[in-house]
């Protein structure tokens, strides 16, 4: 299905155009160093699982509030101030972060893809700054509300989308490549969405008093699920997500063992060319078996779809790794700050990618050097021996002190060579 939506009314001052195209250029100077090559080189055989040395990422989420604010873009139009902050985004990474990612000389164009609900308003109530939100769920009891439930209508806007292109190469287009680079890269864990419609509270409490409906909701966001993806996948709106990408709950998608080797260029690209994601991380205070049986047997057909997964974010992963690990082409693995380390290191081994999450409070509350340090060789002795990436982000502030993700990440590479040296 596709619908036309108005046209982006983009207008580009001369101020705009000046602003986009030195900063385009300034990009497209840092994708063209050698040390690119070797950066990309590094993260695909990491994902490969032939890791050369522990990674360090750094993704500061929404620190970037603090570090580039809105207030400060400088172009006039609203879309282009999109732009311009995407571009900075790059430009300052590079300049002040200097992780083990790596950049691409391109300038991506999201699909405008439009998502209907699911019958029924979610209405959310939004704190002040950034801060919690609150919903009442529309579905008090789940089989009899279950009626009020329609599958919801997606929609594409192509125009749009390649008028996005086409104002993107106009711009700059001789100095960044614009192109469209698209795909469903959040969760596909259902139990958020699951949540919306029915409650936390609810939810937790549904596999002792409500065990057929929950099934019956699961099987039903499964299915819905599944029919979202195949969409994205008959209209062509799925792109290879193998270069800078983010993908699971952090991490580079840097990779030579996708798309399949039966692919094509000019082919449509398919979700066994991509990589998949879920995590269940509301329901950490489900018992691993009834996450066994009220989560993960719904989460399985989705993930069936792709090349290669990730799992895992903000939940206690130890909890239920056993039954995570049967996961088809698990990847990478989330080890929260609330992780048996020791637990995990020894069951992923070699095998899997130990995408280790240290607690962002050691950015956002203080900055105690020594305890980041002990954090950072703390989490070297367990898991350095495997395929380890030390991944800071969930920086909802820094205390507008943009220097702690720098610092952090300078002490981060000098414990990993220390480790090194110890090896």
């Amino acid at each position: 299905m596709a619908t036309t939506l108005p046209l982006p009314a983009v207008k580009a001052s001369p101020k705009d155009r000046a602003i986009l195209r030195r900063l385009a250029g300034r990009v497209r100077e840092i994708a063209e160093l050698p040390e690119q090559a070797e950066r990309k080189r590094r993260l695909a055989a990491h994902n490969a699982l032939r890791p050369e040395r522990p990674l360090i990422l750094c993704y500061p989420e929404g620190a970037w509030e603090e570090i580039l604010p809105p207030g400060s873009m400088e172009c006039e139009d609203p879309q282009l101030r999109n732009w311009e902050r995407g571009l900075r985004m790059k430009v300052y990474w590079w300049e002040h972060l200097r992780d083990d990612n790596a950049i691409e000389p391109y300038f991506n164009v999201n699909w405008r893809v439009t998502h209907g609900n699911y019958g029924v308003e979610i209405p959310y109530e939004h704190g002040t700054d950034r801060g919690s939100y609150h919903w009442t769920p529309p579905l008090e009891d789940i089989e009899s509300g279950f009626s009020q439930l329609k599958p919801p209508v997606h929609a594409v806007d192509r125009e749009g989308t390649v008028a996005d292109v086409e104002i993107a190469t106009d711009l700059f287009g001789d100095l960044l490549p614009a192109r469209i680079r698209g795909k469903y890269w959040w969760t596909s864990g259902l139990t958020s969405e699951a949540i919306k419609l029915i409650g936390l509270e609810t939810l937790m409490l549904a596999p002792y008093d409500q065990p057929d409906g929950l099934n019956h909701l699961m099987g039903w966001l499964r299915d819905r699920h599944l029919a979202f993806l195949g969409w994205l996948e008959t209209e062509g709106l799925l792109s290879l997500d193998n270069e800078d990408d983010y993908t699971g709950s952090g991490g580079s998608a840097y990779t030579d063992q996708l798309p399949q080797k039966d692919w094509k260029p000019g082919m449509p690209v398919r979700l066994c060319d991509t990589w998949g994601f879920a995590e269940s991380q509301e329901t950490v205070g489900v018992s691993p078996e009834m996450f066994a049986e009220f989560i993960l047997p719904y989460q399985l057909p989705i993930l069936e779809k792709f090349g290669l997964n990730c799992y895992g974010c903000c939940e206690p992963i130890h909890q239920r790794l056993e039954y995570v690990l049967k996961v088809p082409r698990v990847r990478r693995i989330s080890v929260s700050p609330w992780a048996e380390q020791e637990a995990v290191a020894a069951r992923l081994g070699r095998n899997y990618i130990f995408s280790r999450k240290p607690s962002p409070a050691q950015i956002c509350v203080a900055f105690n050097e020594e305890l980041v340090r002990q954090d950072l060789a703390h989490t070297l002795e367990i898991a350095g021996g495997g395929v380890l990436e030390i991944i800071m982000k969930d920086t909802h502030t820094i205390q507008h002190e943009p220097w702690r993700l720098t610092r952090w990440i300078e002490i981060a590479y000098e414990e990993v060579r220390k480790y090194a040296e110890r090896c």
